[in-house]
């Protein structure tokens, strides 16, 4: 029955789209959304509770900024960084409190090797929503780039505690405390 709501649930969301003009970061939509992802028991509804996560935090309800977003997910799809850094720019320039611009830019500054600034752009990705488990999962890869074993780990615990569905993140967390404590024998 769980698995039917999910299904209904999903084709009622893309059917409206975003409708919600207030669709972002401090939508009260999310603590419900993440009260079901965190008791999710089925791949299908950890998909559908996720999809609608980041459905909201990716729209505005600014027309202007709905529009660069999509500029700059676009000028992903073809790996141009420098369009995409540009259109997250001006999404933070024209709101500064929109999480998601900055977690976009700090993912297209991870793609351009530009680390520092990455870093800077998911801590306020992280200050304005303390939940976005995809910002922390992305600080975790950063610093096990810079072989910052430790701070890694701490990242990926703290995107599983509100997301524990992610396997990525659960195959880090076991290898970097396997390597970090030893394993057991």
């Amino acid at each position: 029955m769980r698995l039917l709501a999910c299904l209904l649930v999903l084709i009622t969301g893309v059917a409206l789209g975003a409708a919600a003009a207030s669709a972002r970061q401090d939508d009260p939509r999310l603590k419900e959304l993440f009260a079901e992802l965190a008791t999710a028991t089925s791949s299908l509804e950890v998909k559908v509770v996720e999809a609608r996560i980041w459905d909201i935090w990716t729209h505005n309800g600014d027309p202007r900024i709905d529009a660069l977003m999509a500029r700059g997910a676009d000028a992903l799809s073809v790996d141009d960084t420098e369009t995409a850094l540009a259109a997250y720019t001006e999404v933070i320039r024209r709101d500064d409190t929109f999480a998601e611009g900055f977690n976009k830019r700090a993912t297209v500054e991870y793609l351009r090797g530009e680390l520092s600034a990455s870093v800077a752009d998911i801590e306020r990705t992280l200050t304005l929503e303390p939940r976005h488990f995809g910002a922390l999962a992305g600080l975790g890869e950063i610093y096990l780039k810079l072989n910052k074993k430790q701070a890694a780990l701490k990242a990926f615990e703290a995107a599983l505690k509100i997301n524990p569905h992610l396997k990525n993140v659960q195959a880090h967390v076991k290898e970097l405390k396997e390597e970090l404590e030893g394993s057991p024998t």
